[in-house]
């Protein structure tokens, strides 16, 4: 291949009309392609927590414009290797189609654009740009299961930190999980207060600010980086100011319009601090230069009047992308549109309450707790047998679990109610089957105090009964490629451990309260 020769000064490349409507038109056909996940993703940004994504794409373009002088001294000669990644966005997405696993068609659109741009600019223009287009990487929300586990540890530790904030005020505070008992008032940390709603956002303008600060490497990385304590320290003292402000004028400081007039005073002060941050590793470096122009928002020049203008031809990686996108929007258009097969099943509020000599009372969960959980259909209820012995059960369907809609595993949510895991193992229960095969559980030695409790616990989806947590995630791509279904349920057994009597009463308690409820969860929970 010939390689254009670099322009000179008083020469610059531009894109002809005809290259434009290409673009353009495979800017159409993406959207065609990628549509339905596209439409998911715009309404996973009407969350709170990735309302900023909205931005995302316009600044992507805005970063790229502001590389104009450079992009059109750089001849573009294509890259064979952009074709190779975008092939297999391509093999991702047809595996996200038939698994119709939203996440799995977002990222495949990122990594064929990656590709596009590859194949046509070349490595020498990607180099140029790959920081921008890297910002795009922000706009897909985090898979379900990530996103879960991440909130509940962010509420641990934002709850533990902003109760030592009260301390501080001398307020006599007591806490349990996520719960701040005020004595008079008791808080909850919810989902929303986990900080995500900041953490994500300012993440974003981290890495745009670092993106900007034209300093070593290093201090770049700290600044992205710093917006993870910043946010988590920040979030905390924001719980605490909320717990001194509830101590003194009541609860209502907690809800309204001042909670989320607190969230945004928060996120302009974590802003103020990165700033902050940024002046300083300027000065400790003896960096004479003002922060302005340390910050190097610059802008493009007019190309000279007198340049010489060179048009761009289409390289070749380039067209077979195109051809194979046009052949990847035919196939599309021919599959048949797939959603998840229709499964019969009973209601939870049909679960029998008497089952042998254990007789059980429904609870109803509060709607915190419902929205938390996000499930389908669900049932907690009280089982009490002839001897006065308790076992809690608790069923959480989930008829598709997509993006926030999955089960929240016990060993990341029972440390948020304020109980220690002591002992994690898995067992199998004698002489208990699920669909042919014998039950193996999660056991849990959780401890409050002096208090103790034996939990039982087990994924059980689609026909299989599953205790890692992982592995639910693999199955639930499979399924939903071969079998066309995310449907699942966690199903939990708690039981206390009585001051002085021997956990083995615990675990045959269980057991046997096992033998007469996995049959019945067949008709609730399909295989």
């Amino acid at each position: 291949m010939e390689i254009p020769k670099v322009n000179t000064v008083n020469s610059v490349w531009k894109l002809p009309t005809f290259t434009w409507a290409v673009i353009f038109g495979l800017g159409a056909l993406l959207t065609f392609i990628f549509y339905a996940g596209i439409k998911f993703l715009l309404r996973q940004w009407g969350a709170p927590e990735y309302g900023y994504a909205y931005l995302i794409p316009a600044i992507t373009l805005f970063l790229i414009w502001q590389k104009k002088n450079l992009l059109q001294s750089t001849p573009f000669v294509g890259s064979w290797s952009g074709l190779v990644i975008a092939a297999v966005g391509v093999v991702l997405f047809f595996l996200g189609e038939l698994s119709a696993l939203h996440i799995i068609i977002q990222y495949a659109l990122l990594v064929v654009i990656f590709g596009l741009v590859l194949a046509f600019a070349g490595v020498q223009g990607f180099r140029i740009i790959w920081v921008p287009l890297l910002l795009l990487v922000f706009m897909i929300p985090l898979p379900g299961f990530i996103y879960q586990g991440l909130s509940e540890n962010l509420q641990l530790l934002s709850s533990s930190i902003g109760v030592a904030v009260i301390r501080l005020f001398g307020i006599s505070v007591y806490l349990e999980g996520n719960v701040i008992d005020l004595g008079t008032y008791k808080l909850q940390v919810v989902e929303a207060c986990s900080g995500l709603r900041y953490l994500f956002p300012l993440m974003t303008l981290g890495f745009i600010a670092a993106y900007f600060f034209k300093v070593a490497f290093w201090k770049r990385a700290v600044i992205f980086l710093s917006t993870i304590p910043i946010t988590v320290l920040m979030n905390s003292f924001r719980i605490g100011m909320i717990g001194v402000l509830v101590d003194h004028w009541g609860q209502g400081m907690a809800e309204g319009f001042l909670h989320y007039f607190e969230g945004w005073v928060i996120f302009m002060a974590s802003t103020g601090v990165m700033v902050a941050e940024m002046w300083l590793l300027t000065k400790l470096s003896k960096d004479t230069r003002p922060l302005q122009e340390v910050f190097g928002l610059d802008w493009p020049a007019p190309a000279p009047k007198d340049a010489a203008v060179n048009y761009r031809s289409i390289p070749k990686p380039f067209v077979v992308a195109s051809v194979m996108l046009v052949a990847a929007g035919i196939i599309t258009a021919s599959l048949p549109h797939r959603t998840e097969a229709h499964l019969v099943r009973k209601d939870f509020s049909e679960f029998p309450m008497t089952l042998g000599e254990w007789h059980g009372k429904q609870q109803r969960l509060e709607q915190i707790y419902v929205d938390a959980l996000n499930f389908d259909d669900y049932i907690m209820s009280d089982f009490i047998d002839n001897d006065r012995h308790l076992v809690n059960l608790y069923v959480g369907y989930y008829a598709s679990q997509r993006a926030d809609k999955v089960p929240h595993s016990p060993r990341a949510c029972i440390p948020g109610g304020g109980w220690e895991i002591s002992s994690l193992t898995q067992r199998d229960v004698k002489g208990v089957t699920v669909d042919g095969v014998p039950l193996r559980v999660n056991r849990l030695v959780i401890a409050r105090g002096d208090n103790r409790q034996l939990v039982y616990y087990w994924f059980q989806q689609r026909g299989r009964v599953v205790t890692s947590e992982y592995l639910v995630k693999w199955y639930l791509f499979w399924d939903a490629l071969k079998k066309n279904r995310t449907d699942g349920a966690l199903v939990r057994f708690v039981t206390p451990v009585e001051p002085g009597h021997d956990i083995v009463e615990a675990d045959e308690r269980l057991a046997s309260f096992a033998k007469l409820v996995a049959p019945q969860l067949a008709t609730y929970i399909p295989e």
